[in-house]
């Protein structure tokens, strides 16, 4: 399955019995002193925070433009969410332990298919918990989305869970406004939850219903960080 080839590390976590329902006190309290850093050193704007469910399990869907997504976004979720992280990313300070201490990390690398990390995100979803993959499987080096894969949409469709698409941008511009000692200029979008149609996707459904999602994502961002998806955009605008 594209997106998905990947072979997750050994792990212990039983993330069947997790509580998803809020951040443990220890993730809060970090929670907590993230939105006082962000609200410090940028000028953050939030939309449609209304739209997180309450309840039950989703799939958090966002754009992927840089190392600050995961605090900018996470520090608005108020459940506890579990991440797909690359293992690289474990061995690497501070960020090794944000993944680890408040994202949960699922710590997987590229390679074969691998059911053990297709069972730990079900587990996640089937368990009531929250799990964040981006679509495009790996970080914008222009900013623009790039093409989109069908990891979202079949763990999705396995889990019998909705999508959540989550934009945010601005967040790459952080060392630049540092420098200039000003604070940095981010906007996070969050939209309606996508409950896909129930039943077993083959692979036309997984592109479809991908597709559908990226267009969503690109509907929800300014006309820059459109990417790959700006030209088709602009043509259903016209």
């Amino acid at each position: 399955m594209e997106g998905m080839q990947q072979v997750a590390m050994a792990d212990s976590t039983d993330y069947s019995q997790m509580d998803y329902s809020r951040w443990t006190r220890r993730q809060a309290a970090f929670r907590n002193a993230i939105l006082l850093i962000i609200r410090l050193f940028t000028r953050i704007q939030v939309e449609g925070q209304e739209n997180i469910p309450t309840d039950g399990p989703f799939v958090l869907a966002p754009n992927h433009i840089h190392m600050f997504d995961i605090p900018v976004i996470f520090g608005y979720l108020p459940r506890r969410t579990v991440v797909f992280a690359a293992d690289k990313w474990q061995k690497i300070p501070v960020f090794g332990w944000l993944l680890s201490f408040f994202g949960d990390a699922i710590y997987v690398h590229r390679g074969e298919p691998d059911r053990k990390a297709l069972k730990l995100a079900v587990d996640v979803l089937q368990a009531g918990g929250v799990l964040g993959l981006a679509p495009e499987g790996t970080r914008s080096r222009t900013g623009g989305l790039q093409q989109g894969r069908t990891g979202v949409v079949y763990l999705a469709n396995r889990g019998g869970a909705p999508i959540l698409p989550v934009v945010a941008f601005g967040q790459e511009k952080a060392f630049s406004c540092w420098l200039r000692l000003r604070k940095v200029p981010i906007c996070v979008r969050i939209g309606k939850p996508i409950h896909l149609p129930p039943g077993k996707y083959r692979t036309p459904d997984l592109d479809a219903h991908t597709d559908a999602l990226m267009m969503t994502l690109a509907r929800m961002l300014p006309a820059e960080y459109r990417g790959v998806y700006a030209r088709r955009f602009a043509a259903e605008e016209e």
